[in-house]
């Protein structure tokens, strides 16, 4: 199974559809290896910079309601696998966007929204969180201070994520 957590990226705009996500004009490309660098790269945010070296580390992303809304894409998810982030926490998915991530092993943790902003308390600071997988919890710490969330999986998702994604999940059970 992966291991869950690390630097976190945080998003703060909702509806962030896939085409932000992964602009439609690369879902030709044959690998996910291609879809790399244009990982959030149409994303009209504030501040953020989708090419910033900063991000490179990233391997969890916070953001607000709606999160991977627009047309159904399983390069969504894909492009964030590639760049080594498997967890997205957000206060809601939209529904195909969701089970993408858990069809290919990776984490979409929702978070009433009175969570999520306390999350985004850490968003200048360098944050990294920590996931109980086996406890549904997570632990967002910097520096001295850190604050722990309990989340809900189905048990069907988390048997997913455990398995590593749908195809190994299946290959075992069938």
């Amino acid at each position: 199974m992966k291991t869950f957590g690390g630097k976190v990226l945080f998003l703060d705009r909702a509806d962030i559809n896939t085409d932000e996500i992964i602009p439609a004009r690369f879902l030709t490309e044959i690998s996910k290896e291609a879809l790399k660098p244009h990982m959030l790269e149409d994303l009209q945010l504030g501040g953020f910079d989708p090419k910033d070296q900063r991000n490179q580390d990233t391997k969890v992303i916070v953001t607000r309601a709606n999160f991977g809304c627009g047309s159904s894409r399983e390069h969504a998810p894909w492009v964030f696998e590639v760049n080594d982030i498997n967890v997205v926490i957000a206060s809601s998915f939209a529904r195909i966007f969701r089970q993408n991530m858990f069809n290919c092993g990776m984490l979409a943790i929702e978070l009433p929204e009175s969570d999520i902003s306390k999350l985004f308390k850490y968003k200048n600071s360098g944050a990294d969180i920590a996931i109980d997988f086996n406890n549904n919890s997570l632990k967002i710490s910097s520096g001295k201070e850190s604050s722990v969330f309990n989340y809900q999986i189905a048990d069907f998702d988390k048997a997913l994520v455990r398995a590593g994604g749908w195809v190994e999940f299946a290959d075992a059970k069938y």
